[in-house]
C-alpha cells in the first residue's frame, strides 16, 4: 500500500479532488431541490403535492446507475452531450434529492400545525412561513438523517467511475488494473473515502448537540 501511494499519489489526489467537487455540487443542489420537493409535498394545493410525490417516488425507486447512464448514454443520442463528471453529478443530485425531500418532509410534519396557521393568520405568505418559521425548526429535527444522506452521497459518488468521471474510485480501478495489487489499492482508496466521510459524520453530530443545547 505504501508503494502504491508513493507511485500514484498524484493520480489519487486528482481523483480525490473530482470526488470532493462533485460531492459538494451534488450536496448543495440536492439539498435545494429536496427542500423544494418537501415543501411541495406538504403544500395546501394538491397540484404541488402531486408534483412532489411523483418526483420523490420516481427518483427514489430508480437505481442511481440508471439515472447516470440516462444522461451519459441516452441523451447524447438525441444531441444532448454530457461528460462523465457532469452525468454523475446530475445523477447524484436527482437521486439524493428524493431522499432528502422525504427527510425534510418528515421534519416539517413534526412541527405543530398551529405554528403554520399562526404564521398565515399574522399576514405572512405560505412561503414566508415556511422560510422563517417552519423550515428552521424542521432542519433541527432532521439533522441526523440528513447527515446520513450527505454521507451516502459521498459514498455514492463512486458511481462516477463507471462513466469515466476520473474520480477517486476511477483512479483506484486504473491503479489496480496496472499494478494487480487489488488489496493494497482498494484498501488505500477505502481509507480516503473514510477520510471524507468521518469528518462529515462528526460535524453533523456536533451540530446536533449544539442545536439540542440551544
Amino acid at each position: 500500500m505504501i508503494e502504491i501511494w508513493s507511485n500514484y499519489h498524484n493520480a489519487i489526489f486528482e481523483g480525490l479532488k473530482v470526488t470532493i467537487v462533485a460531492s459538494l455540487i451534488a450536496l448543495l443542489f440536492s439539498l435545494i431541490i429536496g427542500t423544494i420537493m418537501a415543501i411541495f409535498q406538504v403544500a395546501p394545493k394538491k397540484i404541488f403535492n402531486r408534483i412532489g410525490e411523483i418526483y420523490v417516488n420516481f427518483f427514489r425507486n430508480i437505481p442511481l446507475i440508471i439515472i447516470v447512464m440516462f444522461f451519459f448514454v441516452v441523451l447524447p443520442i438525441y444531441g444532448f452531450r454530457f461528460s462523465g463528471i457532469t452525468s454523475g453529478t446530475i445523477g447524484l443530485t436527482l437521486y439524493t434529492s428524493a431522499f432528502i425531500a422525504d427527510t425534510v418532509r418528515a421534519g416539517i410534519e413534526g412541527i405543530p400545525k398551529g405554528q403554520l396557521e399562526a404564521g398565515l393568520s399574522s399576514g405572512l405568505s405560505y412561503v414566508q412561513v415556511m422560510r422563517y418559521i417552519i423550515l428552521p425548526q424542521a432542519f433541527k429535527l432532521v439533522i441526523p438523517p440528513l447527515g446520513n444522506q450527505f454521507i451516502n452521497l459521498v459514498k455514492n459518488s463512486s458511481i462516477l467511475s463507471i462513466v469515466t468521471g476520473a474520480d477517486l474510485m476511477y483512479q483506484g480501478d486504473l491503479i489496480a488494473s496496472t499494478t494487480f495489487n487489488t488489496l493494497g489499492t482498494y484498501t488505500l482508496i477505502g481509507l480516503f473515502y473514510l477520510i471524507l466521510t468521518m469528518p462529515l459524520s462528526y460535524l453533523m453530530r456536533y451540530l446536533e448537540h449544539r442545536l439540542v443545547q440551544n
